[in-house]
């Protein structure tokens, strides 16, 4: 398996090729994890960006180029001449055309025009140099044996954006990034109790990105279930404590190593009431997959990938994209009464979690790649 960077390292793209890599290797999918190190390219990309600036007028991109491609999976010094399986996570990786006794699968969160447009990474680039990068990746894929997705929503990027025949394109949803070893070892815990002033509605924020990924919204959102006589509060794991505002709503956490410290994360989760994921902008949305591992159930925007990481009502609910704190303030009060019928709710999701587990992802991964 590779991915741009060391997909043996926890800290790799949101955890994302370590916990993949973890489940292949217990399943005997996946061999093993190239180590490639971008930060070897420093100085490369600073010569690169000045001949980009001068022959373009915009520097930056150096991962999406041809030169930073081939450099980084030089690295790994892999024989051109002889049969190999590569599991890439980065549509532009290994670079086409690639050696023919290699066979390439891509497994990604996005394609690179959805990262261009969706993330506005393009905004940042010269034009000409997008549609060189576009084209590279089409042929990627064309060359590929199959482009596996985690979401419909890549799936039918790559379809209908790069014109790729859809026998290649598959959907396989991601795990969620926790231990499952460790998981095992700890005991079960009750649900959070009804909502009431000493112990509030407990709405949980899972991620670094405050502001892509809702956060401002759940403060509305507080205020509005305040204005119901629902006592809220948001939960906040993973943004830097100096980019929150001051509310009285917000609890913050800072970060908790789910490795070192899984039982207070585990704990955690499975104290909120609701996970939540209303961003702007996303791939996937393996927060949603964590939340679920652990019987919490879910409250997002259908934007990106997000929908297929909720795949039917028993896992949470879909808001259409920019709702109203007070629509979703009225569902939340809905489906808490009676609250009996949210605990039964929540009854039938615990028992699931195996269908969000890396290990469900690689016996399907492994019925494609056969």
């Amino acid at each position: 398996m590779l991915c741009c960077g060391d997909a043996t390292d926890l800290a790799t793209w949101s955890n994302i090729p370590y916990f993949l890599l973890q489940a292949g290797q217990r399943q005997g999918l996946l061999q093993g994890g190239l180590k490639l190190d971008p930060l070897l390219l420093r100085r490369r990309r600073q010569l690169w960006n000045l001949a980009q600036l001068l022959r373009q007028g915009m520097p930056g991109g150096f991962q999406y180029s041809l030169p930073f491609t081939r450099a980084l999976l030089a690295q790994a010094q892999l024989p051109a001449d002889q049969p190999l399986s590569l599991l890439s996570h980065f549509p532009l990786l290994p670079a086409s055309p690639w050696p023919a006794p290699w066979l390439v699968d891509f497994y990604i969160d996005a394609t690179t025009r959805q990262v261009f447009e969706s993330y506005g990474s393009g905004a940042r680039l010269a034009p000409r140099f997008q549609q060189q990068v576009l084209e590279r990746e089409r042929l990627a894929y064309q060359q590929a044996r199959s482009i596996v997705c985690m979401a419909q929503w890549a799936a039918d990027s790559v379809i209908t954006d790069y014109g790729i025949n859809p026998s290649k394109v598959h959907v396989v949803l991601a795990g969620a990034n926790l231990d499952e070893t460790a998981l095992i070892a700890l005991p079960s815990a009750d649900p959070p109790p009804s909502p009431s002033p000493g112990q509030p509605l407990r709405l949980g924020f899972l991620g670094k990105e405050w502001q892509r990924k809702g956060g401002p919204f759940l403060l509305q959102l507080a205020e509005a279930l305040a204005q119901q006589s629902i006592p809220t509060v948001i939960r906040a794991i993973g943004p830097e404590l100096a980019s929150l505002p001051v509310h009285p709503a917000l609890q913050p956490l800072g970060f908790i190593n789910k490795q070192s410290d899984t039982a207070r994360f585990v704990a955690e989760l499975r104290s909120w009431h609701f996970g939540t994921l209303f961003s702007s902008a996303e791939a996937f949305g393996i927060s949603n997959r964590e939340c679920l591992r652990l019987g919490v159930p879910m409250l997002a925007h259908a934007v990106g990938g997000i929908p297929s990481t909720l795949p039917d009502p028993g896992c949470g609910h879909l808001f259409a994209a920019n709702p109203s704190a007070t629509e979703v303030a009225d569902w939340i009060a809905t489906r808490l009464t009676p609250y009996d019928g949210y605990l039964a709710w929540r009854s039938e999701l615990a028992p699931r979690w195996g269908e969000f587990t890396w290990e469900a992802a690689v016996e399907q991964l492994a019925a494609i790649l056969g």
